[in-house]
């Protein structure tokens, strides 16, 4: 199995966009390894003259060259592989990720957020990441531990969906924003194009769930990911789903978050009953005593709520 990298620049990135009709910066066999850096945050969010904290050349690089832009984030990529087609799995495995700056940055702006009401006007914070002890240090001085993964990995979305913005997580994955897929986790993307086209950026050290004034801690990453594909089988599944070194995960994706629960509900029944010899009927008792459902996040327009199924507990 082979290993690749994808440095981060203008040739190799896309900004705020997802689409099927974008070709593959590289293309790799399934159990492949690929290295991507990645990095994050528009000119008017980078932190000011004196402060210390240091742009990356790869980011300074992308500003410069001022790529076309329709959301909010930059994306490495696309990788294909070898052999995906409509229909198929990809399952991406998170080996590693490393931190890429020593700051970060978190802010809110009018008309976006969960309390867009209470909170119409700008505000943003550089955030120091201390790389050596994995912690970063809020403006006021409280000292969090980091938690790093990427808000966005995602396949390419159904040629019909055209060029769509990369702020709404959908069924190709996308803003996931899922804290809980981090390194050592597995993402299931169902694939919607030849060679599936996977993107990642986003980079986050750490959000809690809701991530409710629109940023986690927004931070440049590189994430080492193993591409391992599953040719359709007798039941393939439409939205994404993971695995951690704990439990299960199913996902739901709404911009109502009542139909976004049930979604996330509905794919983890379908997963019990897939997994096990409990009925349909069983399996939603058994989310009922034995899943825990998060709000993954209420600021991207599709909202997200994910279920944990603690592994051990199927047979």
């Amino acid at each position: 199995m082979a290993q690749h990298r994808v440095a981060a620049t203008p040739e190799t990135i896309r900004w705020g966009t997802f689409s099927a009709a974008y070709p593959p910066v590289l293309t790799v066999q399934s159990g492949d390894t690929v290295v991507l850096e990645c990095v994050t945050g528009a000119p008017d969010v980078m932190p000011p003259d004196g402060s210390g904290m240091e742009v990356p050349p790869a980011l300074a690089a992308i500003h410069a060259a001022n790529p076309p832009r329709l959301g909010p984030h930059i994306l490495t990529g696309p990788v294909a592989v070898a052999g995906a087609e409509p229909g198929d799995t990809l399952e991406v495995r998170i080996d590693k990720i490393e931190l890429g700056a020593d700051w970060g940055f978190c802010g809110h702006r009018p008309l976006a957020g969960t309390l867009p009401e209470d909170f119409p006007h700008r505000f943003l914070s550089h955030i120091a990441i201390d790389r050596a002890a994995g912690t970063c240090r809020m403006p006021w001085g409280t000292e969090l531990p980091l938690s790093p993964f990427f808000g966005v990995m995602g396949v390419a979305p159904p040629p019909a969906y055209g060029a769509i913005s990369t702020k709404e997580p959908r069924e190709h994955g996308g803003n996931l924003d899922n804290k809980e897929v981090g390194a050592g986790s597995t993402l299931f993307l169902p694939v919607w194009v030849p060679g599936a086209n996977f993107s990642a950026g986003d980079g986050h050290g750490v959000q809690g769930d809701g991530e409710v004034c629109i940023n986690a801690l927004e931070t440049c990453l590189t994430g080492t990911f193993t591409f391992v594909l599953h040719k359709a089988g007798a039941a393939p599944f439409r939205f994404p789903r993971a695995e951690t070194p704990t439990h299960y995960v199913s996902m739901g994706l709404n911009e109502d978050l009542d139909l976004a629960m049930k979604q996330a509900l509905r794919e983890m029944i379908a997963f019990i009953c897939a997994r096990s010899s409990l009925s349909p009927d069983q399996a939603y008792q058994f989310c009922s005593m034995a899943v825990d459902f998060h709000v993954t996040q209420t600021v991207n327009g599709e909202k997200g709520v994910h279920g944990l199924l603690r592994k051990g507990l199927l047979f």
